[in-house]
């Protein structure tokens, strides 16, 4: 098994609290009313927390139907959230899963910068 690592990190003006709560909290009611072109639906088994299982319904003519993904963590106080990608078209090649591993800290300006880890296990 070979692992493939990258981290991706973004800037926001809105503060972790926030950022947080709308993008990962809430993102599954939020999400697909904000940006409808990019996502049909996001449905969850579960209360949201670890152990959740989340599918991401994408519209008709995207490349992708769908993903499934597991929720690994979810710390509303820290403002980390671990998911695993675990089906779906997003799993391209010969790739067994992705890893996820979010989390948002506090810039210097007030607002916030999130760093996310992937981790690619083929």
């Amino acid at each position: 098994m070979a692992v493939t690592t990258f981290t991706e990190e973004k800037t926001s003006p809105l503060p972790p609290k926030r950022i947080f709560k709308a993008s990962i909290v809430d993102s599954h009611n939020l999400i697909p009313k904000l940006m409808p072109q990019a996502i049909k639906s996001i449905e969850v088994q579960g209360d949201g927390a670890a152990g959740s299982i989340k599918t991401i319904n994408f519209p008709d003519g995207r490349n992708f139907k769908s993903i499934k993904y597991r929720v690994d963590e979810l710390n509303e106080e820290a403002y980390i959230y671990k998911y695993t990608l675990i089906e779906g078209d997003g799993l391209v090649d010969n790739l067994e899963k992705i890893t996820y591993d979010v989390k948002f800290e506090q810039s210097a300006d007030g607002g916030s910068i999130s760093k996310i880890p992937k981790n690619k296990e083929q």
